[in-house]
């Protein structure tokens, strides 16, 4: 199983690194990760862009499907994602928990659930499915 510290290094040059999540803790049972508030990951509007909370949600999945890839399988990607926002933030830290709802050998699905730190609300409610793949 991937380490927390494994993941952060894969991310380096690409969208998740970019806008700054990080991994915290990964197990079978979860992945945890988390995202700084900044200015430039806001809307126009001033306030928390939609697309940069289901980026911390679908890397957060996609993280813990990592974890979990099948004996055999080489990777995989995501066939299918859907995000009710329930909330937002212009500041603070934004908490992660992705957690497997099912882990078969050609898909596996996956729930998340998006908080803002301070405040304790929840963001958002994710779910994504991953297809998995294997060499040709």
């Amino acid at each position: 199983m991937k380490t927390a510290d494994e993941l952060n290094a894969m991310a380096t040059g690409t969208l998740p690194a970019l806008l700054g999540i990080k991994v915290v803790n990964t197990s079978r049972e979860a992945l945890q990760a988390e995202l700084a508030v900044r200015a430039d990951l806001l809307a126009p509007n001033g306030y928390l862009h939609a697309g940069t909370v289901v980026t911390l949600a679908d890397s957060s999945c996609g993280y813990g499907c990592m974890t979990l890839l099948p004996e055999g399988a080489s990777s995989f990607t995501t066939i299918e994602l859907k995000s009710n926002h329930l909330g937002t933030a212009r500041d603070g830290h934004l908490d992660c928990v992705a957690k497997p709802a099912h882990t078969g050998r050609t898909t596996q699905v996956w729930d998340a659930v998006v908080t803002h730190r301070e405040s304790g609300k929840t963001i958002a409610l994710f779910r994504c499915t991953q297809m998995i793949l294997y060499p040709k």
